[in-house]
């Protein structure tokens, strides 16, 4: 079903004036929604005595918002009034007046996937991902998180994308200067293949020819078209457009011929890997503060007697999630990342040669049940080889530190009906894979709760597979080999594949994995995450102790 869209520029405060004339034409087209770009607000900093006015009588209701609304960040925070209001009322200021938040991803009644990335790029922020919700800034590892949205209908970006002129006819007016572009914003671009991306400049209105995408083999992609449109401040001297409404079905197929004028993309990948985040090696936050929208008020997400799975701002592996426990993030690739695991089932102290848990987590920036369901395939092919390549490198901080010490695990549990894949690595002493006692625990584990018997076979990504499954690795270090540096697979060890077949007949426990291993390190009482919490000291600690050790071993340091 199609809907009507208004958006406008920044707004600076004129909320009043700006809303009257959206009324108006509310009334004669019956929008579903509409989006306001930049600052809806006026700069706080130099507020005057009209603007505070103003947002009282918006919070007192004394200003009538006609349709649900979206707004982000521009150049200026939130005024302290609009900061205090939403900190109680889950991003309403007002009756149909929302906050999309600087870094979100909403999909509203209608089914529309509306992907934000508000402010300015700071290099300075000590963080991968910006814990500051209200202030005009983002990281792009801010950008990079919004990837895990996989697509957009809408994109909404504070800065223009890299590059967006070129191969472009479309002149800016006479006397312009094009306003600042950010190339993390042009990568978020190329990403989502939004159908519409929407920024803003001050004085200046540009709407670019369509533009076509290219497919990660440089191969042309016309199913998907982006229109990038900007749009002008609202009553700007140089009277350039700040109103655009337009109609948009979600469900629309691709069009069989491009619009005419269409280009090829303008945005220059920075690469077809992605760049090192300026300080990956500094700590996370403990939460990254970025409102989303969880679907709890009228127009956002439709309502269904039965609850769907969580999409990516609810998923706890997403990190588009604004409540992901962004701290215990340790390493983020092309298409995943590794964390430390939460209410670890291991300790420091169970390793004498490390200062570390180590039981970590390997997670695909996808949102997907399972790997083989990832799209579109080159995606899940690059996926995969890049989760075994972290599984390797993981090997090699064990033969370096351990001298051949400790062996590991890694277990994963495959469902269709899943949330979001992800596998599990943790050390093991490599006496008991030496001996045969890690295999044999899984598989008694399994014979006692009567479960199918494990096969020892590889199956790689999963796709051949026809159902559900549990896979174990169990890995040894060689003989005297030495460690490599960059996560490659090498002569660095033996290992074997366990996998056990999954069906409706009975009943698995996803904690199958953690209590078998639990059992054989004699560490029952910890058999249960939530039985192992940490402080955020300690979740701190740990994960900056683990990023130590792995930084010589940790290859998405070394591309861009």
């Amino acid at each position: 079903m199609s809907s009507k869209i208004i958006v406008t520029g920044a707004v600076q405060g004129r909320i009043k004036d700006v809303f009257e004339k959206i009324s108006k034409l509310h009334t004669k087209n019956t929008f579903s929604l509409a989006i306001i770009l930049g600052d809806i607000f006026a700069d706080p900093t130099s507020q005057s005595l009209e603007d505070e006015q103003t947002l009282t009588s918006l919070l007192n209701g004394g200003i009538t918002i006609p349709l649900p609304t979206y707004f982000t960040l521009g150049k200026h925070p939130l005024p302290q009034q609009i900061m205090d209001k939403l900190e109680n009322s889950d991003d309403e200021v007002c009756p149909n007046l929302y906050f999309l938040g600087k870094r979100s991803i909403t999909k509203t009644s209608e089914g529309l996937r509306i992907v934000t990335l508000g402010g300015s790029l700071d290099l300075e922020v000590a963080a991968g991902l910006s814990k500051e919700k209200n202030l005009p800034f983002h990281t792009e590892g801010d950008a990079k998180a919004l990837y895990g949205a996989n697509s957009a209908d809408i994109l909404v970006t504070s800065h223009w994308p890299a590059s967006i002129r070129s191969r472009s006819s479309t002149k800016l007016p006479d006397g312009a200067e094009e306003p600042p572009s950010e190339q993390c914003v042009a990568d978020l671009c190329s990403a989502l293949k939004p159908r519409y991306h929407f920024s803003t400049s001050d004085q200046i209105f540009y709407e670019r020819e369509p533009f076509f995408h290219l497919n990660k083999d440089d191969k042309s992609d016309v199913s998907s078209i982006t229109r990038f449109i900007s749009l002008a401040t609202f009553n700007n001297p140089a009277k350039q457009k700040w109103l655009y409404a337009f109609t948009l079905d979600p469900n629309a197929a691709p069009p069989i011929t491009m619009p005419p004028g269409t280009t090829v993309t303008p945005l220059a990948n920075s690469s077809n890997k992605r760049q090192r985040l300026p300080d990956q090696n500094k700590s996370y936050s403990r939460f990254s503060q970025e409102n989303g929208h969880h679907g709890h008020r009228p127009n956002k997400r439709a309502r269904h007697q039965k609850a769907p799975p969580p999409g990516p701002q609810e998923c706890f592996f997403c990190l588009s999630n604004p409540n992901l426990a962004t701290h215990l993030i340790t390493s983020i690739a092309n298409d995943s990342y590794l964390t430390t695991a939460k209410g670890p089932l291991s300790t420091s102290k169970i390793y004498p040669t490390l200062d570390f848990p180590a039981h970590i987590l390997i997670i695909p920036l996808t949102h997907s049940p399972t790997i083989s369901s990832i799209t579109p395939p080159e995606t899940k092919i690059s996926t995969y080889k890049e989760m075994q390549r972290y599984r390797h490198a993981l090997h090699s901080l064990l033969t370096s530190y351990s001298k051949g010490a400790l062996g590991a695990v890694t277990w994963e549990v495959s469902r269709a009906e899943g949330v979001h894949i992800h596998w599990q690595f943790l050390p093991v002493p490599n006496d008991l894979v030496r001996k045969g006692l890690v295999e044999a625990a899984f598989k008694v584990e399994a014979e006692n709760e009567k479960y199918p018997t494990f096969k020892a076979k590889e199956i790689g990504d999963g796709v051949a597979e026809t159902g559900d499954y549990f896979r174990v690795w169990i890995w040894r270090p060689g003989e005297g080999v030495e460690s490599t540096l960059d996560g490659q697979e090498g002569k660095t060890g033996t290992e074997k594949s366990l996998v056990l077949p999954l069906s409706a007949e009975f009943r698995f426990d996803l904690q199958f994995g953690r209590r078998v291993m639990a059992k054989l390190l004699g560490l029952e009482s910890r058999m249960h995450w939530k039985d192992c919490t940490q402080t955020d000291g300690e979740e701190n600690e740990d994960a900056e102790g683990f990023k130590t050790a792995f930084k010589g071993f940790d290859f998405s340091l070394d591309e861009s």
